[in-house]
């Protein structure tokens, strides 16, 4: 029977479980090998199918209401003769009676017993964010207490299924460590790339496990199949990309704002977004809508928007939730292009309705909502603060999104304490429209926009920020804080493979499959925004340390480690010419340590070999405070030294730890200005920032 017509049928009698035969079924139409099996009504069909199949066999109840078969005692494996076939048939029939008087039972199935090899599991699972999402990971019985496993978005490429090979913990067990013999590599993967395409092709399969599956040198087979079923989740709806970008542009570069509740009362939000609009330098038309005032900070106000005369582009809304729909409604008729919702007391506070209902007047004119409940927006590059918290107009190349106000202002203090400035910076609140997708698409052609970094606590529609991340990191590093990683904890799953499902590691893998850089903490993300820009992308893995301590390198060599990158190793000539310019007690190698009473012509001598050398890719230095090279000094010397060489087209980044007193603060700041990402008193935060860079670059192919 055709695997369309299986799920079919299944559904029609309302079940929620396909048995292991129909399993059998989609794994054979789809060319997922399983073992050679059949299925018993009688002892004695048992004990024909397993004369047939061979000695040892594996007795499995077959039956749509017993899900957990081991559970009901409904397995027994390795029976080697007629006779325990015979006592096993009747054991199992009894053990399911007993475990449940009312299941349906369509007999037992007789299975060759499959063994050797590495046991793992294949699966696949409806993930609310994500969609279908496949996993792979260690199998067996210890599956869920191990949870080494890792997860991608169905469908599976061939090279994508691949990288779920090395992504598990036990990755060298299954290459073959110890002297044990290596799985098949292609046939893992070709069995990953065909649960991809059946739960892709089928969307009424809402799970999938395939534990054990037997892999060795000769392929993969899987023993066991579970899949249950339901009704399909309505897809996201996704506006064309053109579109999505011609309303952007009109809320970023706007040609007028009208703020909807605007106050010449200080201390009121409408009067905080007017002082924000026209102190912060904005020059297109400003439009107070106020219906009890006739004029507000010197600008002509009008009673509705829809009495203003000319076009409006953005409509800020300053007013009570309870009258945002009537006011929504006027600026759909004017044709506004975006609503910016400042008002809480919708989605966050219960009012899903209320919710519901703003959104249905925005879909039906073609507004685009930001929020509800958010701080506003800003956009340098058009002196736009349409906020009303605290005004800022430092420009820059970075571009800041949160879901939430509190880490909002955060952002700001960040940006203004550490000159960093932004190309833009906005809450997004609840999402009941505008989401991380459509700001991508905007980012992604914003020219003033070089690297984007979000705060976010859940995403709306994770295919479609996938789909859109994937384009922007071809060119621009996109960052993620991903709040609440404990938040969805385990759940109640019909499968192995949901159970998995139940936490953060599929946000954590898929960001990773989508090129995104996950930051693990707030300050995490503001510095990676920060230094990222700054930093040149590499072109090759090889990173070198030289360091004026050998505490520091020490520190340094595990801070590389933890971030995924690769001390070189170095060549017999270039270890010579680094130790031509390093005392006879210092040591080459990697780290490379000059020693920490060296003078600043030891540090130039050996940055300019680290940098002019084609085989090094990455420097990381390590300074320690002398008062034969004070900070400054060396931090004007390594300025100067690196942007010679990158005149001379030796661009590589350079990352560094100063250790001293607070000088070193003002050396940090002062290499920073001069495009070398610098910390005082850490050595695990450079290394970091360079870790963050070379995810970015990986991703973005920019390492072949």
């Amino acid at each position: 029977m055709p695997a369309r017509d299986v799920i079919d049928k299944a559904l029609a009698e309302g079940r929620t479980a396909l048995t292991a035969p129909e399993g059998r079924e989609l794994c054979q139409e789809y060319g997922i090998a399983t073992p050679a099996e059949g299925l018993a009504t009688s002892a004695d069909e048992a004990v024909r199918l397993a004369g047939e199949i061979g000695f040892p066999v594996v007795l499995k109840i077959v039956s749509p209401d017993i899900l957990h078969k081991t559970d009901a005692g409904g397995v027994l494996v390795g029976l080697k003769s007629a006779d325990e076939v015979r006592a096993g048939y009747e054991k199992i029939i009894a053990n399911a009676r007993a475990h449940d008087p009312d299941a349906t039972i369509d007999g037992v199935q007789v299975q060759q017993r499959v063994a050797g090899g590495h046991e793992v599991i294949v699966g696949a699972v409806t993930d609310p964010t994500f969609g279908k999402v496949v996993a792979f990971g260690l199998g067996g019985v210890l599956v869920e207490v191990l949870k080494d496993v890792t997860f991608r978005l169905a469908p599976v490429s061939g090279d994508d299924a691949l990288t779920m090979l090395d992504d598990i913990e036990a990755a060298e067990v299954l290459k073959g460590a110890r002297g044990a013999e290596p799985a098949n590599r292609r046939a893992l993967a070709g069995l990953i790339e065909r649960v991809g395409r059946l739960v892709t092709d089928i969307p009424e399969i809402v799970e999938v496990d395939l534990n054990p599956v037997f892999a060795d040198a000769n392929g993969a087979v899987a023993a066991d199949v579970r899949v249950l079923i339901g009704q399909p989740a309505p897809e996201a709806e996704r506006l064309p990309r053109e579109e999505i970008l011609r309303q952007m542009n009109r809320i970023f570069k706007p040609r007028s704002v009208a703020v909807i509740g605007a106050s010449a009362e200080t201390g009121k939000i409408g009067n905080s977004v007017m002082r924000n609009l026209i102190n912060g330098g904005y020059q297109g038309r400003i439009y107070p809508i106020n219906p009890k005032a006739g004029e507000i900070m010197g600008l002509k106000a009008y009673p509705s928007i829809g009495d203003v005369p000319g076009d409006v582009d953005v409509a800020v809304f300053a007013i009570p939730a309870a009258f945002v729909a009537a006011a929504l409604e006027e600026a759909g008729r004017k044709g506004v292009a975006g609503a910016v919702m400042i008002p809480s007391g919708f989605a966050e506070t219960g009012n899903v309705e209320g919710q519901k209902e703003i959104v249905e007047i925005a879909r039906r004119h073609g507004v685009r909502m930001l929020g509800p409940n958010i701080y506003g927006y800003y956009y340098t590059p058009e002196n736009l603060c349409a906020t009303f918290c605290t005004p800022y107009d430092v420009r820059g190349s970075v571009a800041l999104t949160s879901q939430s106000g509190g880490i909002g202002m955060a952002i700001l203090g960040f940006s203004r304490t550490t000159k960093m400035g932004v190309s833009a910076i906005v809450g997004v609140g609840n999402k009941a429209d505008v989401d991380e997708d459509d700001l991508l698409t905007f980012f992604e052609q914003d020219d003033n926009t070089q690297a984007v970094a979000m705060h976010l606590e859940d995403l709306k529609d994770g295919r479609g920020f996938v789909e859109a991340a994937r384009r922007v990191v071809r060119q621009k590093p996109v960052i993620v804080l991903k709040a609440g990683r404990t938040a969805m904890g385990a759940r109640a799953a019909g499968s192995h493979t949901g159970a998995l499902a139940g936490d953060d590691k599929v946000y954590d893998d898929i960001l990773r499959q989508a090129g995104v850089v996950r930051a693990p903490g707030l300050n995490d993300m503001l510095e990676y925004a920060r230094a990222l820009p700054i930093l040149p992308a590499p072109k090759g893995e090889n990173v070198v340390i030289i360091t004026g301590a050998g505490g520091s390198g020490v520190l340094l060599s595990d801070a590389i480690a933890d971030a995924g990158l690769t001390l070189m190793d170095i060549p017999d000539d270039l270890d010579a010419a680094f130790r031509a310019y390093i005392p006879p007690f210092g040591a080459a190698g990697n780290p490379i340590d000059i020693t920490g009473g060296e003078p600043p012509r030891t540090y130039e001598n050996t940055v300019r070999l680290g940098l002019s050398d084609d085989r090094i890719h990455a420097l990381v230095l390590g300074y320690w405070h002398t008062i034969v090279t004070p900070p400054m000094v060396f931090a004007e010397l390594i300025a100067r030294v690196v942007a010679e060489e990158r005149a001379k087209g030796n661009i590589k980044p350079v990352v560094a730890s100063l250790a001293g007193d607070t000088e070193v603060e003002e050396a940090c700041e002062y290499l920073f200005e001069h495009g070398v990402v610098a910390y005082p008193y850490t050595t695990e935060k450079p290394v970091a920032v360079l870790g963050a860079k070379y995810r970015w670059a990986r991703a973005a192919g920019l390492l072949g």
